[in-house]
């Protein structure tokens, strides 16, 4: 925040509008230029419209004289510790020390486009690119080493980028004095030999993360420290809280004088979209909230409390996404049966720092720097705004607040454009805690019936699932609003529809059905789009409750009926991972009401699920305050198999964060909304975890390096998430049906038990 005169400011005002007085010293002079200006590392052409030829190696790699490398990724840092591991990879491959191999930061005038980081994309589907890359550089540089030393390939050996030749250490040559800061000008083909897994000596190594020291130390440049010179800060003015996505938001009238009294203040208009810009960055806050503006906010919305009755009563788009077996039948011989409805809500992305962007847009162009999981994908968005070629758009990446999945990145991104265009100068928009709250792309809630049975040895013989929810937004509410480009949903996808992985795969089941209900979601419904692990925390809470269910009623400790019913060696690896960490303690399941007396009860649970790919399993201990209806995750136990793990520690850590994320989801998190708009709005009516609720974790890594790496970003959310409910139930003796599990909803269990 720039200066403020204090003495001019009521402090009434200022401390109702803040809550709080923090006072910051920054000493860090990076912070106030833009990365537009920063030098491009040599080795690669001059910068310009991307994306770069992906068929040339030096789109990929650049070596310079002081003998280190530059590797270019598409994939964008977000906290998974990705840019580390896909330099490991690189570094492996082309014999490098991790001091002599570095990145830049992800630019369309720079970096190649790998895609969206997405659904733990940048390992799975990124490393294998960049180590093919690495590999085929690795081979032009033994070609030149060969000629250089005149000695065959086959006879020279490297470390640390210095290629020797066996058996006459005399004679070598460092990789920098074969290429330093020149072009290989050889095409990229991915067919040279890559090392053996045998050979690694860096991948699969905890190497510390490298973007960790400088945001340890402060120095890091997050895109809410950016400044340019003649910046002007703007805010987006906005109803409080999004209503139906079809309806976005409709100007009827604006009372410009209202914000007469702050002459810096002006505002921006283009059609629905409303924004004020000042060069006081107090100003412009002021101005957004005292904007007179008259919405039409139509009642087209549910409410929280008529969601589960509209999305069952909707006309729905019906396919069946996986079946075999005759399952009617199959359930109908049962000696156990579940059937059971469970619903789960919508859920935010909810950044700690709202969103920013910085947006300078010209004659000649325009740059933008801020968050995204896709520099390509944002430069695209922002150009539609613009009205201009998507080429003539400079987009750069700077990390904010840690966030998986599609917050409001881009919505931000467009504003901050549309506004430095109409005003011809810099500026920098920030949402604010309302903004971010109310115009999420929520994470779409989920009504599921599930049916499983069993035989009396305890076997899984049918299962069956319906489910119902929405897909995905693709118009920006900037867009909407600027444009008129009506609401729009993407078409149905693996993390849009039911997820056959999470639903019923780790079992040996015969008879198996998943019926999918697509809802849509346009009119009567909020804007929604990717949360981590997209639906899979609905998906296992209501499966994994029902598996326990059925174990219970079998009469099985719930960890040994899993185990009777898998073989997949991975799956049981996990499990037996996760037991073993926990010191799980098996026994045949008792009465449920065996923890019927007393007001504090303790319970343990346990849970599979993933995502797209890797396997699942997580151990929750909870503790259940029956008379407040308080629950507590005391520690949540969470084992990953991703196949090759590249960085071990990074993966650790990313298990930690689902674990945590996971028990705030599971017993916190709920968008709620009345009939015209979203009325969560700030940390108090969308409830997060608090530090003193934070459980201890235990992140299990369990390594396959035979194994291709698979994702590592979201495969364990939805297994803790089950194992919280189950541990519920192991402490209480009731099924809560519905998360998160709420101090409303457990006395109320508890009450009708």
């Amino acid at each position: 925040m720039n200066p403020l005169s204090i003495s001019s400011l009521p402090r009434r005002e200022f401390l109702k509008s803040g809550g709080a007085l923090i006072v910051a010293f920054s000493g860090f002079s990076g912070a106030n230029m833009s990365f537009a200006q920063e030098p491009v590392a040599p080795g690669l052409r001059a910068a310009g419209p991307g994306p770069p030829d992906a068929r040339l190696i030096d789109t990929w790699i650049a070596i310079h004289a002081d003998n280190t490398a530059t590797v270019y990724i598409g994939y964008v840092e977000l906290g998974q510790g990705a840019s580390t591991a896909l330099l490991q990879i690189a570094a492996e491959e082309l014999d490098l020390d991790m001091s002599q191999i570095s990145s830049v930061r992800n630019d369309t005038h720079v970096t190649p486009n790998q895609g969206a980081t997405v659904a733990s994309a940048a390992i799975e589907r990124g490393g294998p690119t960049i180590r093919a890359a690495a590999a085929e550089a690795r081979q032009a540089l033994l070609a030149l080493s060969s000629r250089r030393l005149g000695a065959p390939a086959d006879r020279l050996t490297v470390s640390k980028g210095v290629v020797s030749v066996a058996g006459n250490p005399g004679a070598s040559v460092k990789y920098g004095d074969l290429l330093g800061d020149k072009p290989f000008a050889v095409p990229f083909t991915g067919n040279a030999p890559q090392k053996p897994v045998s050979q690694y000596k860096i991948v699969g190594a905890r190497h510390p993360r490298l973007d960790l020291p400088d945001k340890v130390s402060a120095t890091y440049v997050y895109v809410q420290q950016v400044r340019l010179p003649g910046m002007l800060h703007g805010r987006v003015v906005r109803p409080q809280g999004q209503g139906a996505y079809a309806d976005g938001a409709r100007v009827v009238s604006i009372d410009a004088a209202s914000i007469a009294a702050i002459p810096s203040a002006r505002v921006i208009r283009k059609r629905d979209f409303l924004g004020v810009v000042s060069p006081n960055e107090w100003d412009a806050v002021r101005a957004a909230k005292q904007l007179k503006v008259v919405w039409d906010v139509p009642a087209s919305l549910a409410g929280t409390d008529g969601l589960f009755d509209q999305m069952r009563s909707a006309k729905t788009i019906d396919s069946v996404i996986a079946e075999k077996g005759d399952v009617s039948s199959a359930l109908a011989r049962a000696t156990h049966v579940v059937n059971a409805t469970y619903r789960g809500p919508y859920q935010g992305h909810m950044p700690f720092g709202p969103n920013c962007a910085v947006a300078d847009v010209t004659s000649d162009g325009a740059t933008v720097m801020c968050s995204t999981q896709s520099v390509y994908g944002t430069r695209d968005k922002v150009a539609k705004v613009l009205g201009v070629s998507a080429t003539s758009v400079r987009v750069q990446y700077y990390e904010g607040a840690g966030t998986f999945g599609r917050s409001c990145y881009d919505d931000a991104a467009q504003a901050a454009a549309m506004m430095s265009q109409d005003s011809g100068k810099p500026v920098r928009v920030q949402f604010s805690r309302a903004d971010e709250h109310g115009w999420d792309n929520f994470g779409p809630a989920h009504l599921a019936d599930v049916k499983v049975a069993a035989d009396a040895s305890g076997r899984i013989v049918a299962y069956e699932y319906d489910g119902w929810q929405h897909v995905w937004s693709t118009i920006e509410t900037s867009e909407q609003l600027a444009l008129g480009t009506p609401a729009n949903e993407s078409p149905d996808g693996t993390s849009r529809n039911l997820n056959k992985i999470t639903l019923g795969s780790m079992y040996d089941i015969g008879n198996l059905r998943l019926n999918n209900h697509r809802v849509p979601g346009i009119k009567g419904y909020l804007k929604a789009s990717n949360l981590r692990s997209p639906l899979d925390v609905s998906f296992a809470f209501a499966s994994e409750q029902a598996v326990d269910e059925l174990a219970h009623m079998a009469g099985i400790d719930p960890l040994e009926f899993r185990r009777r019913n898998m073989s997949d060696p991975r799956w049981l690896g996990v499990v037996d991972a996760v037991a073993k960490a926990a010191n799980w303690t098996p026994g045949r399941a008792v009465a449920s009401t065996r923890r019927s007396h007393g007001r504090v009860v303790t319970g343990r649970g346990i849970g599979l699920g993933t995502h797209m790919s890797s396997y699942g399993a997580a151990i929750a201990d909870v503790r259940v305050d029956r008379d407040t209806g308080a629950v507590v995750c005391t520690h949540l136990y969470g084992a990953l198999d991703a196949g090759l793990v590249v960085n071990p520690a990074a993966v650790e850590n990313q298990i930690s964060g689902q674990l945590v994320q996971a028990a705030s989801r599971t017993l916190k998190e709920e968008v709620t909304f009345s009939k015209t708009n979203v009325t969560s709005l700030d940390w108090n009516s969308y409830a997060i975890l608090r530090f003193g609720e934070t459980p201890a974790v235990t992140p299990i890594v369990v390594q396959r390096m035979d194994q291709k790496s698979t994702g590592a970003g979201e495969e364990v959310v939805a297994a803790a998430s089950a194992a919280i409910a189950n541990a519920f139930f192991d402490a209480t003796g009731v099924r809560l049906r519905e998360y998160p599990l709420t101090a409303s909803r457990v006395k109320a269990a508890l009450a009708r038990a």
